[in-house]
């Protein structure tokens, strides 16, 4: 049997001029800037023998991945609750320049335990229903390739999975920029491995190496 490739990529830049953590709120879409880094993502894709498309319910996946379905429009884009933005109590609130948010003592009790995280959905939460997503798509990608587009966490997730590696970890240490491809390699149930690749790594901003969690 021949290997199974599955690319999981990142959303392009949010239109997000309050600052805040959208999680999974609706109404958030691609920048002027995050739809040039998906009209990237659609040329890099453009000859790649894709053979199935998913994406994240969330408006930014979804418009991700329209270029990329527009060179591909045999195909029918499938949406998937499992590739979603991890759950956070504090999306929807805006953290500050400063991080003023962090030091008040209501967020205190939803920092406790970082290991977890205590802030959002639990990082094994996250790998198990990523795992099921890649193992379903990876099925699907009989004579040809499939694409998932998801978010920073939870592609963050499987890449440490590939990698042999705990999910506990400095969520500014991350190695998935926006509109960035994470391949996976499959060989029928077994995962020979993962590379990154950013098509659009010239577009990306430059990240503050700020601890903000979910962020």
């Amino acid at each position: 049997m021949a290997p199974r490739i599955v690319h999981l990529v990142r959303h392009g830049q949010v239109y997000n001029p309050d600052a805040v953590l959208y999680g999974r709120l609706p109404g958030f879409g691609l920048s002027d800037l995050g739809k040039q880094m998906a009209e990237r993502l659609g040329e890099y894709f453009a000859d790649a023998p894709l053979v199935h498309l998913v994406s994240s319910p969330l408006q930014r996946a979804q418009e991700t991945m329209a270029p990329i379905a527009a060179g591909h429009p045999e195909l029918t884009v499938n949406i998937d609750e499992r590739v979603i933005e991890a759950a956070n109590v504090f999306e929807g609130k805006s953290f500050g320049k400063y991080n003023q948010l962090l030091l008040q003592p209501s967020s205190w009790w939803a920092l406790r335990n970082p290991l977890q995280p205590s802030w959002g959905e639990p990082y094994p939460s996250i790998l198990a229903r990523m795992r099921l997503a890649l193992a379903d798509a990876a099925e699907k990608a009989v004579d040809g390739e499939a694409l998932i587009v998801a978010h920073e966490l939870p592609i963050w997730m499987a890449r440490r999975w590939a990698q042999g590696r705990s999910p506990v970890h400095d969520p500014r240490k991350r190695e998935a920029r926006l509109a960035s491809v994470t391949t996976f390699t499959f060989d029928g149930d077994q995962l020979l491995g993962a590379e990154y690749a950013e098509p659009a790594g010239d577009l990306v901003p430059p990240k503050k190496r700020r601890f903000r969690p979910g962020a």
